[in-house]
């Protein structure tokens, strides 16, 4: 991890903004704006891309996915340039908690991975773009939504070893390991060969 050199109270104001930042549910707010209805009522629940993809409509789909990861990145962008790199994964993390637990929606949200991607993307591009490689990859071959992701969060401390990002390691794994809680159902369901392919409507 970097070193810390910000002020504690400055760290303070940008985890907390950053969390509500990473607590939009933009998969609520798109389904709503197509009039595909409430998204918690639509298939698995859940609030990410793969959930909006099974409402039929691609095209908000592919905006909640990049609004989703646009958050995570934002947020270290702006930590990053107003505050330092000790901030800039402060609001990674901070982000990353507000999507997975939003104020909003009392603290129900998503799974997180769009968003993770987009702060791996926005802390250093090449190992982001690795780890969205992993995602398609997985994805292609195995048309399962849950396990790409799985596979993506995996491979992301392999590519940050690869890249010689060693000070992502921290955050890297304290966000692979939160992948795979919130994935916990999904992973019961991958054992038991019940997981839905993607694209697959609810």
């Amino acid at each position: 991890m970097p070193e810390i050199t910000s002020a504690p109270l400055l760290l303070i104001v940008v985890a907390v903004l950053a969390y509500l930042l990473g607590s939009v549910p933009f998969g609520v707010v798109v389904t709503r704006a197509f009039g595909l209805g409430d998204l918690r009522a639509i298939g698995s629940g859940n609030i990410g891309a793969t959930n909006v993809l099974r409402t039929g409509n691609k095209g908000a789909a592919l905006a909640t996915l990049l609004l989703d990861a646009g958050k995570g990145g934002v947020a270290v962008l702006i930590a990053r340039a107003l505050v330092g790199e000790d901030a800039a994964h402060l609001a990674g993390l901070a982000a990353f908690l507000g999507h997975l637990f939003p104020i909003w929606l009392g603290f129900k949200g998503g799974k997180g991975v769009a968003t993770f991607l987009g702060i791996l993307l926005a802390l250093f591009w090449p190992v982001g773009l690795a780890a969205c490689a992993s995602w398609l990859a997985a994805a292609a071959l195995g048309r399962i939504s849950s396990l790409a992701a799985l596979v993506a969060a995996a491979s992301s401390t392999m590519w940050m070893l690869a890249f010689g990002e060693g000070r992502m390691m921290l955050l890297g794994a304290i966000l692979t390991l939160l992948v795979y809680w919130r994935h916990a159902e999904n992973i019961k369901r991958l054992k038991a060969g019940t997981e839905p392919k993607i694209g697959k409507k609810g």
